[in-house]
Order: structure tokens, then C-alpha cells, then sequence
């Protein structure tokens, strides 16, 4: 019997193994509802916390405010069903492995040398701006100078912002898991905000407003007249998390000990943490009944979290905003939602009705972007390491099976890239650019995860039907990329 299992080109053979139970995992001795909650679920938050602050916070209100739902709302609803379609098959190779995404792709034809450096390179075009620090830092100066800041203020804002991504650094020392430091607090700020955005829809959103909301996300129709093709790729590729990059958040899997990512390690933190080796490839399962019974129970909480808690989540975190947005937009003596105004905006236009709103709704809103800051800075950072790792061996005997002297490296580095370039433009537009980029990942990333899906232990391979939903992502996504890209290209040659 064969003791390793071949996927792909270019990377090592996967040591043959056994899948470890939920109950080894996190060290229970049965389960029941309250165990799944506490100790099971999770990866997927720090997902929601992170789409909350772009998407969800700035991208969707400023669309449903100017537009309207009728069209718009439609094109979200799709977005959040395929990519937690898509956000399932990630996981479905990671749990199967215990390889994160961005390493197994290494194995996709014609190997490591293509698409490395492809991914790393379309993973900083996307999130590398800063977009979300130097739009909290507008909140923040707004609340400190008691009005939105002037283009020759602009530079305060962004010091401003460069404190937040210090701050967010330092989020990353603490813990016997970063991911585990992570989750914990995108839960907890998770709930507050939700709870908090929907009182104050609920009081300032008529009830009419809050059906045409519900009609807009079930009723087909074409996107709304005059809007941009920038903002509404955007919007569609920032609902949820952000479409074909979601992959990057699938390492938050292998490190909560998901299948055989309890086997290959996980990133620890400096205070709290300890040396933990993380292997540089991955390891797969024997085909067994034992093994094929332990995988259907992993899977069902995959899927729990996915569609309860991914799915439910960016659905509220979404139109819940964004209902908030439009009923501020259509007010008498209300402004206008621009890419400009747009992180101060609901803070401003809740300050007509009520004072004391426009500072809480500011120190809100840099919360909830600054939030997002730091998981987008970390996600960075470990994609980065867990890359390097994978295919340096030089850097492995450097580290001394300590990753954690490349992982602190590199987000320092990163730390001082984005404070540069958060001086080049808007935070609104930086997000818009960021989420087109997603969108062109939604071309290359599912067909590369059709290839590996495939190659799985058989107990672990996708239905027919996985394979259809990957395609529906590549044109779906695709398709707005595309017209993004024309939309530029025209606009360059003006």
C-alpha cells in the first residue's frame, strides 16, 4: 500500500495519515452545540470583521445610496452565495491536506515557478493601499477636529492612519495562536457592531425603506443606470469577504486545526506563544471507513461555519449599512455620497439628527475600519510566511523551526510599505482598486482549485456540482472584472 500521495507538479509527495477526530483536535471529550460554538466555529469572523470595514461599511453604502437596491441588490445576494460556494472548496483542499491555499496552487501545472509569484503579486496589488487605515484615520481627525478634514488636511489623517497600523502590529504579539487572538476579537467587535448598526437602522430607516431593501436582494434585474463600473465591481467583489482572494483567509483553518491542519501547525504568537514548527508541506489522508466517517464530521462544521455563519453574516453585514446609508442619502438638506466624503459620511448626516451621534459614529467607524486593517495587515503577513516557508529551504534552516522570526519580519516591512503608500489617494478609491483586483482573482483561483480538488482521497472530492459553482464563479466575477478593466483602459486613452 502506497505511503504518500501525489497532487500536481513541482512540490513534494503528501505523507499518507490518519484524519484526527474533532474530540483530539480541541480536547473534548464529546460534543454538543455549545462545543461547536465555542470551540469549532470561528475561522470564518475574522472573514466577516474584515469585509464589514470595506465592502460592507463603504463600498455598499455608497452604491445603495446613490443607486438604490433594484439591480444592486440582486448582484450581492449572488456574490455572497458563490463565494461561500467557492470559500467551501477552498477549505475542502486545506482540511484535506493541511496545506493553505496559496501553497497548494504551487502544485497547480506548470508548477511553483508561475504561480508564486503570480499569487503573492496579485495578493499585494489588492491589499497592500492601506485603504482602510487612511479612511479610519479620516474618521478619527473628524472626530478630533469636530468636522471632515480638507484636502490639505489630508496628511493628518494619514499620520494618523500609520499610528493605527502600528497599533494593529502589535494585536499580533499576543497569543497562543495568532489566529485564535484574531478570532476572539473579530467576534466580540463583530457583535457589538452588528448590534449597534441595526438599532440605528431600525430607528432611522422607515419600514418602507427596509422592504425595498428585502425586494432588491431577491428580485432579478439589471444594475442600476449610470453607475460606474469601478464602483459596482467593487461592490459585487467586496460583498462577503472579497471574492476570488477569499482563499487567503482559508489559513485561519489549518491553524484552528481543522482535518489534517491540526497535523501541519500553526503560527503562535511572541507573548502567550511558544517556538511551533509549521511543516512545509502538507499532509493527506488514507482511505479508510474510519477516516471517511472522521472527514464527513469535519466537513458538516465546515459547512456550519460557511453558510451560518459566513453566509447569514455578510448578508446583515451588508444591507444592514447600507439601509442605514440610504435613509441618512434621502433626508431633506442631506449630502451627497461620494468616494471622497464616504467614511465620514453617516457620521456627519447622523450629526443633523442627533449630536451626540456624530463622535460616536466616528469612533465606530474607525473601529470598524481599523478593525479590518488589522486582519487584511496579518493576512498579509501569513500568506507571506506560510509562501516563504513552503519553498525556502534556506529560509527554514534560518528560522530554526520558528517561523515566527520571518513572521514579525515581514510585517514590520509591510507596516512601512503601506505607510507610504496611503499618501497616493482616497481611501475609497484604494478599496475600489483593491476589490476589482479580487475580481480578477475570480478568473485564475477556482480553476486552479478544480485541478487540485480533484486529486483529493476520494472521501474528500468535491460532486460534480462543486465544479459547476467554481465556473459560475470565474464568469460571474469575471464578467465585472472585465468590464472594470475596459472602463480603465478607455478612460487611460481619453
Amino acid at each position: 500500500m502506497a505511503d504518500t500521495l501525489q497532487i500536481g507538479v513541482s512540490r513534494p509527495p503528501l505523507p499518507l495519515a490518519d484524519l484526527p477526530t474533532p474530540e483530539e483536535v480541541f480536547n473534548v471529550p464529546r460534543f454538543n452545540t455549545w462545543i461547536v460554538v465555542r470551540h469549532v466555529l470561528g475561522p470564518s469572523t475574522i472573514a466577516l470583521g474584515a469585509a464589514i470595514g470595506s465592502g460592507e461599511w463603504l463600498l455598499g453604502p455608497l452604491g445603495f445610496g446613490k443607486f438604490g437596491y433594484l439591480g444592486l441588490g440582486f448582484l450581492v445576494t449572488i456574490s455572497a452565495v458563490l463565494q461561500t460556494f467557492y470559500n467551501v472548496e477552498n477549505a475542502r483542499y486545506t482540511m484535506a491536506t493541511g496545506e493553505v491555499p496559496i501553497v497548494g496552487f504551487a502544485r497547480v501545472p506548470p508548477g511553483m515557478k508561475l504561480w508564486v509569484p503570480l499569487t503573492l503579486f496579485l495578493i499585494y496589488l489588492a491589499w497592500l493601499w492601506g485603504g482602510w487605515a487612511a479612511a479610519a484615520g479620516q474618521s478619527l481627525f473628524a472626530l478630533f477636529a469636530g468636522r471632515t478634514s480638507t484636502a490639505e488636511e489630508l496628511v493628518y489623517a494619514r499620520l494618523i492612519a500609520i499610528a493605527l497600523l502600528v497599533l494593529s502590529l502589535g494585536i499580533y504579539l499576543f497569543g497562543r495562536k495568532i489566529a485564535r487572538t484574531l478570532e476572539v476579537l473579530e467576534t466580540v467587535v463583530l457583535f457589538f457592531i452588528l448590534v449597534v448598526l441595526t438599532i440605528l437602522a431600525i430607528v432611522f430607516a422607515p419600514a418602507a425603506l427596509w422592504g425595498k431593501m428585502l425586494a432588491g436582494m431577491i428580485t432579478p434585474a439589471m444594475p442600476p443606470n449610470g453607475m460606474d463600473a469601478t464602483t459596482l465591481g467593487s461592490i459585487v467583489g467586496f460583498t462577503g469577504f472579497a471574492s476570488g482572494m477569499n482563499f487567503m483567509l482559508i489559513n485561519y483553518y489549518r491553524d484552528h486545526g481543522y482535518g489534517m491542519g491540526h497535523r501541519v501547525g500553526f503560527l503562535s504568537g511572541m507573548i502567550g506563544g511558544t517556538k511551533q514548527d509549521v511543516l512545509p508541506s502538507g499532509i493527506t489522508f488514507r482511505e479508510s471507513d474510519a477516516n471517511t466517517k472522521t472527514w464527513k464530521r469535519w466537513f458538516r462544521f465546515l459547512v456550519i461555519d460557511q453558510w451560518v455563519v459566513f453566509f447569514i453574516g455578510a448578508m446583515i453585514g451588508m444591507f444592514i449599512p447600507s439601509v442605514l446609508a440610504v435613509a441618512l442619502a434621502v433626508r431633506p438638506g442631506a449630502g451627497e455620497p461620494t468616494a471622497a466624503n464616504m467614511p465620514v459620511f453617516v457620521a456627519s448626516e447622523l450629526g443633523k439628527q442627533v449630536p451626540w451621534l456624530f463622535p460616536f459614529t466616528l469612533i465606530l467607524g474607525a473601529l470598524i475600519l481599523w478593525k479590518t486593517q488589522t486582519t487584511l495587515l496579518e493576512m498579509l503577513t501569513r500568506n507571506t510566511t506560510d509562501t516563504a516557508i513552503a519553498i525556502s529551504p534556506r529560509l527554514r534552516a534560518w528560522i530554526g523551526d520558528d517561523p515566527r522570526k520571518f513572521y514579525y519580519l515581514v510585517a514590520i516591512s509591510l507596516v512601512v510599505v503601506i505607510s507610504i503608500l496611503i499618501f497616493q489617494a482616497l481611501p475609497t478609491r484604494l478599496l475600489q482598486v483593491s476589490a476589482n483586483m479580487a475580481n480578477l482573482a475570480s478568473i485564475l483561483y477556482p480553476i486552479a482549485l478544480m485541478y487540485l480538488n480533484r486529486r483529493l482521497p476520494r472521501p474528500a472530492r468535491a460532486p460534480w456540482w462543486s465544479y459547476v459553482v467554481l465556473i459560475a464563479n470565474v464568469l460571474f466575477f469575471g464578467f465585472f472584472f472585465l468590464n472594470f478593466l475596459v472602463t480603465a483602459l478607455r478612460t487611460v486613452h481619453r
